[in-house]
């Protein structure tokens, strides 16, 4: 496998506070990586500095083999890596096919035919194809999630990131998401997922990392995590969950 992207020494800080602290960790294109941990432990200002929407303070990310220097290059490597968040993101007053097609023609300078069949092949990826004309305002959280998965999609980007894509749903609208995110692992796309869906953890990653105080703890495959943490750290996480 090859390096989709590289980690080094990478420190943050907001003020005086050390929210990451040395971070090192390399991801090969089409892996399945989920970063887990506790609650302030760095994990969404981890994928966030990935695609340079946080700035990191020392150190070095690059994707793809390429570190960012200045504003235009950074620009570029965003288009390569695709984003979702907590909240959907999408703008209200644009119906769902106008969402998915307006990065890719504004961005990628597709002509509007193309971009809208890749947003209607999308679409159809995650499942909400027949839902290309209505408004955000029209669809349930899930559906919203799914449109905000497709968007990202639609600039065909080289790995894709998750910052706990599920926990601003209901509890009943969680599965569909994850089930989705489940056929895109399987299609061979570097995914990075910050998540607290241990069961959808252990399904899907290749490596779990687990975080705590703004540092890796461990990095481990799934089954060795799950069943012999090697941290004590990791194993208090663990027991914490089973209750």
């Amino acid at each position: 496998m090859s390096e989709m992207i590289r980690i080094e020494n990478v420190t943050k800080s907001y003020n005086n506070f050390v929210v990451l602290r040395n971070i090192n960790l390399t991801i090969e294109a089409g892996s399945k990586v989920v970063i887990c941990g506790p609650s302030g432990s760095g994990k969404s200002t981890l994928i966030r500095c990935m695609n340079y929407l946080s700035p990191h303070d020392s150190g070095t990310i690059a994707i793809n083999g390429v570190e960012p220097r200045g504003r235009r290059s950074t620009e570029l490597l965003r288009q390569e890596v695709g984003m979702v968040f907590q909240s959907f993101n999408l703008f209200p007053h644009l119906t769902v096919l106008e969402n998915c097609v307006l990065a890719p023609m504004k961005v990628r300078k597709l002509s509007h035919e193309r971009a809208e069949a890749l947003a209607r092949q999308f679409l159809s990826r995650v499942h909400i194809a027949e839902q290309a004309n209505k408004y955000p305002s029209q669809l349930s959280g899930g559906q919203q999630q799914r449109v905000a998965i497709a968007r990202a999609l639609c600039m065909e980007p080289k790995a894709m990131l998750f910052d706990e894509p599920t926990s601003a749903l209901d509890p009943e609208m969680v599965g569909e998401v994850l089930d989705v995110m489940v056929e895109l692992a399987r299609d061979g796309i570097t995914m990075v997922c910050v998540t607290h869906e241990m069961a959808f953890a252990r399904k899907v990653a290749d490596s779990i990392v687990f975080m705590d105080q703004g540092q890796i703890v461990e990095v481990a495959p799934p089954e060795q995590f799950f069943t012999s943490a090697a941290s004590p750290r990791a194993r208090a996480f663990l027991s914490q969950l089973q209750h």
